[in-house]
């Protein structure tokens, strides 16, 4: 467990200097767009009010909660499936992504009211109009990871 919670610590780190940076260094908030590496990447402002690409958004303050309390109980299973079933490191580490990325987009919705999103990646012709941020990159390699590492390892590992 202290690995997972290891992890989860850097990744809420990470999250949380990446956002803080968007919004009180770049200003973000004020300046919308920032273009970074046109057309592939650019810094854009969104506040996510519900869950994946704004679903559930109805910015009521019942939503809120209920959208941070649903994050810890899934960091609170995760980490009991994760110990019970005696994950492997990778899967710790998935483990400890997941929960982080899940944390982090907690703590926006404490603090802010909602997800500071702000990356957005288009590629090939087509325009992404969604953002994401760093929390959920490190929830969607977690929950990669744990599709794949999930599991008993051998006592070799």
């Amino acid at each position: 467990m202290y690995k997972i919670l290891q992890i989860a610590i850097i990744t809420i780190l990470c999250d949380q200097l990446s956002k803080l940076t968007m919004l009180y260094i770049l200003d973000l908030p004020s300046v919308g767009i920032i273009d970074v590496f046109p057309p592939y990447l650019q810094f854009t402002m969104a506040w996510n009010y519900g869950v994946n690409f704004g679903l559930f958004a109805n910015n009521t303050e019942i939503m809120r909660w209920v959208l941070i309390i649903i994050a810890f109980l899934i960091c609170f299973v995760v980490i009991r499936w994760s110990v019970s079933e005696k994950f492997g490191s990778l899967g710790l580490v998935a483990c400890g992504f997941l929960v982080g990325g899940a944390a982090g987009n907690a703590i926006d919705r404490f603090f802010h009211g909602a997800v500071v999103d702000f990356l957005n990646v288009s590629c090939c012709g087509i325009s992404n109009p969604f953002a994401f941020n760093v929390a959920d990159i490190f929830i969607f390699f977690g929950a990669l990871g744990l599709v794949i590492f999930s599991g008993k390892q051998n006592e070799s590992d």
